[in-house]
């Protein structure tokens, strides 16, 4: 991808890739940095965020914004099951979500999930524990999900700021291994 998605974490540039086409979710978008990653892979990208002012800077071409309040009570997960060809997810944590996301992937879909972990108080913010992911638990997501590990990091970034994370790129069942191409996803061509 071009270097006008520099900005977008290096997880998600890495996996985005193995993401078949179809319907992709940013959950908690921001102001829209994977989205548009996404939507240069071809997808029809959901771009979902409570903040409207985040959304203006989301929109683009084969994006939706939606402004959607996903903890507000009484608001449901909006999305059905097996809708999603993928979902990512950064620097977010909504533990009662991990269910709903599992159960919206497509059986070959594809999850990239990255955000803070325990041990990055160190560092800064976030420093609530209710924010920080708990060791091993985005295996326990996947795991839960009937998703199947393609790669997981846990530990500290220097860049674009030091923080402690743990990040799972994991897959729905009907996925085909061979689409992981482990040396083109690394760089090691």
């Amino acid at each position: 991808m071009p270097n006008r998605f520099a900005d977008a974490s290096p997880w998600v540039r890495r996996w985005a890739p193995l993401i078949p086409q179809g319907e992709v979710l940013d959950l908690a978008c921001g102001s829209g940095r994977h989205a548009r990653l996404l939507a240069a892979f071809g997808h029809t990208v959901i771009a979902l965020d409570r903040d409207p002012q985040a959304l203006l800077a989301a929109r683009g071409e084969g994006i939706e914004t939606v402004e959607y309040d996903v903890e507000a009570p009484g608001n449901p997960w909006p999305f059905a099951p097996r809708s999603l060809a993928g979902i990512v997810v950064t620097n977010y944590l909504h533990r009662p979500l991990f269910g709903a996301l599992a159960a919206s992937l497509a059986p070959d879909g594809v999850l990239v999930y990255e955000t803070f972990a325990r041990g990055n108080e160190a560092y800064g913010k976030p420093s609530n524990p209710d924010f920080l992911l708990m060791p091993g638990e985005l295996l326990g997501l996947a795991g839960r999900g009937g998703l199947r590990v393609v790669g997981f990091e846990d530990g500290v970034l220097r860049e674009p700021r030091q923080a402690r994370v743990q990040r799972v790129c994991a897959v729905g069942p009907a996925f085909d291994p061979a689409r992981a191409q482990l040396d083109h996803l690394s760089g090691r061509e």
